[in-house]
């Protein structure tokens, strides 16, 4: 489908409402399943992770069509390239510290990505297909890591993430310096009216800006975790008489 016959994508209109819907629904039907025994889960774990790389490397094949000129533009370099395979290694594993990253970085960045996408074409386009498939996947890995591993986030998660994230920050800093390409959205502002378009115009305060919103999305993410651990009934201290 070329550009001029793709149709354009509308933030919440019915194919975004249908493609988060499902995104939010496959957890809840996966979970169950891969409770029933270790062979089913890793069976589920293979069919998200083959369904992360394939489609990242589809997009890849398609990249030249859809408007990328030289190497420099198909580079892993977007936040959710990372979350990406953190995600893959986190459902392989169940590691505490893969898992938090992948939390953090799956739902504050890939969700945010979901809700105000930065897309230009809508359903049935490849490229809408391809970007709702990386991102939905993410999440739903995600989650699930919390339904069937009871993994959670803890107050020292936010730091050693915020930490991760300060390097793919300056990785990608660095790289955008050099190569002219807005990767994390760190040159400019992304077309797509996202939250980042509320920032400051002026270059300097706009990063700031982006670190205190990163950090208020860890917060954020955590806290109905601190809710939880507030609620819930402390055991009573033995008295020894």
């Amino acid at each position: 489908m070329n550009e001029t016959s793709a149709p354009p994508f509308h933030a919440w209109g019915t194919s975004h409402l249908v493609a988060l819907g499902v995104i939010l629904a496959w957890p809840f039907v996966l979970a169950p399943l891969a409770r029933r025994s270790r062979r089913a889960e890793w069976i589920i774990a293979a069919i998200l992770s083959a369904l992360l790389f394939g489609n990242y490397l589809a997009y890849l094949a398609q990249s030249r069509s859809f408007g990328a000129l030289n190497w420099t533009q198909m580079l892993p370099l977007q936040l959710c390239d990372w979350a990406l395979l953190v995600v893959v290694v986190a459902s392989w594993t169940h590691r505490q510290r893969w898992f938090e990253v992948a939390y953090f970085w799956g739902l504050g960045g890939t969700l945010q990505a979901l809700l105000t996408p930065n897309l230009a074409f809508g359903f049935p386009d490849f490229r809408f297909i391809s970007f709702f498939l990386a991102h939905g996947v993410i999440v739903i890995g995600v989650v699930l890591l919390i339904l069937v591993h009871r993994l959670r986030p803890t107050a020292r998660s936010i730091a050693r993430v915020f930490a991760w994230t300060e390097l793919y920050f300056v990785i990608a800093f660095a790289t955008d310096w050099f190569t002219g390409v807005n990767y994390g959205f760190l040159l400019h502002k992304p077309e797509a009216k996202t939250l980042l378009n509320f920032l400051s115009d002026d270059r300097i305060l706009y990063l700031v800006q982006m670190h205190l919103l990163a950090f208020g999305f860890f917060a954020a993410l955590y806290l109905p975790f601190f809710l939880y651990d507030l609620a819930r009934p402390q055991p009573r201290a033995e008295v020894h008489v």
